[in-house]
């Protein structure tokens, strides 16, 4: 179902409508709205599908042109599909909304319009100023997100959703159980290294500094918040640099 369709003129509006198509389909999805250049497949009838996808819409947008009453012979001609697709609209009650595309464009007047299309003078439109394109488009979007309430915002999901936080592994290939975590602040129960075979470093600053013995195989650092548990090979590093090959004094 195509839920947005978008009705202009071939020299009057076009570039107009292919920015709206785009910035719709960028929030809505490309397949709810509905560009006759864009949506209709070569060699399709377009009578049927203009017909079908006005029948399956909930809003149009008429984009007007500044030439947009200048083609009065057209308008009056009962089988130009500008018109065709704005009765049809009417006949589905489907809401209309004008676009008045440029600052030459004025309100559409009844004594330019045929009489079925009369009622398109009484409607509320929107100025679109071409000078200012993402101020237009993005107003665009936010009434038919009110008028159309049951399409899902997609851009707006997005930057409203929180973004998706990576961790990468720092430590290598791991054998046995291994906990990998950001930032903490405060207490998170002590770091733990049993059997490391090779270098081990924990932190920042000497592993020896302020350490002490404990009985058990274990070694104390610092306040006693990073030990190791077992037999342990190869030197301790630390700030990444030599092993560290001081015999312990104990304290």
């Amino acid at each position: 179902m195509k839920e947005i369709f978008i009705n202009y003129r071939t020299g009057d509006g076009e570039k107009t409508a292919a920015l709206i198509d785009q910035e719709l389909s960028r929030r809505f999805g490309q397949q709810h709205i509905f560009r006759a250049s864009r949506s209709i497949a070569p060699g399709e009838a377009y009578p049927d599908a203009l017909l079908a996808a006005l029948r399956g819409s909930s809003l149009l947008l008429a984009v007007v042109g500044p030439d947009w009453t200048n083609f009065r012979t057209r308008l009056h001609d009962r089988e130009d599909w500008v018109r065709r697709e704005i009765e049809e609209a009417f006949t589905c009650e489907l809401p209309v909304v004008p676009i008045l595309d440029g600052r030459k464009t004025n309100r559409l007047s009844k004594a330019d319009l045929p009489p079925e299309l009369a009622r398109l003078a009484d409607l509320q439109s929107i100025p679109f100023d071409t000078h200012e394109t993402e101020a237009g488009l993005r107003r665009i979007g936010d009434l038919v997100t009110e008028m159309v309430p049951e399409l899902d915002d997609l851009a707006r999901a997005a930057e409203t959703s929180p973004a998706s936080d990576t961790m990468t592994n720092s430590i290598g290939e791991v054998s046995g159980t291994a906990v990998q975590s950001r930032d903490f602040t405060g207490d998170v129960g002590g770091t733990v290294v049993k059997g490391s075979h090779g270098p081990v470093h924990t932190g920042s600053g000497s592993i020896y500094q302020n350490s002490r013995h404990v009985s058990g195989g274990r070694h104390f650092s610092g306040d006693g918040m990073t030990y190791f548990e077992g037999d342990n090979h190869g030197g301790v590093q630390h700030r990444f640099g030599e092993p560290d090959r001081r015999e312990d004094d104990g304290r």
